[in-house]
C-alpha cells in the first residue's frame, strides 16, 4: 500500500502544470519560434511529460519525498578509461550489499549471544531457517557430494538478489535487478563459478570433453564431423545459461514496475475519482503479486545456479 501511494506521488509530479496556460499572441509565437525551436520542442517535453520509463530506468538522481538527490555528473569519477561515476541503481546497490552483510552479522551475534542452549530471537529463527532451507533443499540435492563448499555463494547470491528487488517496492525505491547491465553481471558470476567448479571436479580432460563432445564407439572417419559440428552447439550451450539467468531477472522485474506504472497512470489519463478505484485496487493487488516474484526470482536464480554446478560437476 505505501509502495502504491509513493508511486502515485511520484507519478502525478511530472503532470502538474503549476501556472495557466496562456495562449501567445501571434508575434510572440513567431519570437519563439525563431529564437529556439530546438529548446522548445524538447524542453516542454521533458519538464511536462508524462514519462513512465524515467521511474524505471537508471539515472543521475535519487527520488525522496523531499525531492531529488542528484549525483555527479557522468565521467566525474574516472579510473583510466572506466568511468566508476555512481548512478541511481549503483547506489542501491551498495545499499542492497549493506543490507545483507549487516543481515548476516545481525544473525551472527544473535546465534553467538543465544549460545547453545539458549533460546534464539524470532528473527535469527526465520534466518536461520531461510538458509538452512537453500542448503538441505536447493544447493545439495542439486550439486550433490562436496556442495556444502558452493552453499555460502548459492545463499548470498539469493538474498542480495531478494533484497534488490525487494528495494524496489519500497516508496522512492528503485530496483537494480531492473537493469540488464545488473542481472549480466549476476550471470556472469554464476558462469564462472560453474566453469571453474567444473575445470576443479572433471580434470583438464574431463572439462575439455564438456566442449569437444565425441561419442563412445563412433567411428574414426565421423570423429571430425562430430568435433566441427558438436563443439559450436555445446559452447552455445554453456552461453546460453548465463544469458537467460540474466534475462529472466531483468524482463521479470523490470515487466511488474512496468504494469504497476501504468495501470497507476490511468488514474492521471481518465481523472475521474470514481474510475481511479479500480487503477488502485488494481495496483494494490499486483503489488502483492510483484511481492511473490521478488521472493521467486531470487529463488529460481539459485535454484538454477545448484544445478548447473551439479551438471557441470557429474558431466560424463
Amino acid at each position: 500500500m505505501l509502495a502504491t501511494i509513493a508511486l502515485l506521488a511520484a507519478l502525478a509530479a511530472p503532470i502538474q502544470d503549476p501556472a495557466p496556460h496562456v495562449s501567445p499572441t501571434a508575434p510572440e509565437q513567431a519570437g519563439a519560434v525563431a529564437e529556439g525551436h530546438d529548446e522548445a520542442g524538447h524542453g516542454a517535453e521533458e519538464e511536462h511529460g508524462f514519462d513512465i520509463m524515467h521511474h524505471i530506468q537508471d539515472s543521475r538522481e535519487i527520488e525522496t519525498p523531499f525531492g531529488a538527490i542528484h549525483l555527479p555528473a557522468a565521467e566525474s569519477w574516472m579510473v583510466g578509461p572506466i568511468d566508476m561515476t555512481p548512478t541511481k541503481h549503483v547506489v542501491f546497490l551498495g545499499l542492497a550489499g549493506f543490507i545483507v552483510v549487516a543481515l548476516f552479522l545481525g544473525t551472527a551475534a544473535a546465534a553467538r549471544r543465544s549460545g547453545p542452549e539458549g533460546t534464539p530471537k524470532k528473527g535469527h529463527n526465520v534466518m536461520e531457517t531461510l538458509v538452512l532451507f537453500l542448503r538441505d533443499q536447493v544447493v545439495m540435492p542439486n550439486i550433490g557430494h562436496g556442495g556444502e563448499k558452493f552453499a555460502p555463494f548459492v545463499i548470498t547470491l539469493f538474498f542480495f538478489i531478494l533484497v534488490c528487488n525487494l528495494l524496489g517496492l519500497v516508496p522512492w525505491g528503485s530496483s537494480a535487478t531492473g537493469n540488464v547491465s545488473v542481472t549480466a553481471a549476476l550471470a556472469l558470476m554464476s558462469f564462472v563459478v560453474v566453469e571453474i567448479a567444473g575445470m576443479r571436479a572433471l580434470g583438464v580432460k574431463g572439462y575439455l570433453g564438456t566442449i569437444v563432445y565425441i561419442p563412445h564407439g563412433l567411428p574414426k572417419p565421423m570423429i571430425p564431423l562430430m568435433v566441427l559440428i558438436m563443439t559450436p552447439v555445446e559452447l552455445m550451450g554453456k552461453l546460453t545459461k548465463p544469458f537467460a539467468l540474466a534475462i529472466r531477472l531483468f524482463a521479470n522485474m523490470t515487466a511488474g514496475h512496468v504494469l504497476l506504472l501504468a495501470i497507476i497512470g490511468l488514474i492521471f489519463v481518465f481523472g475521474n475519482l470514481a474510475i481511479a478505484v479500480a487503477p488502485v485496487l488494481m495496483a494494490v493487488a499486483l503489488t502483492f503479486l510483484e511481492l511473490f516474484v521478488a521472493f521467486l526470482q531470487a529463488y529460481i536464480f539459485a535454484l538454477l545456479t545448484s544445478v548447473f554446478i551439479g551438471l557441470i560437476r557429474h558431466a560424463h
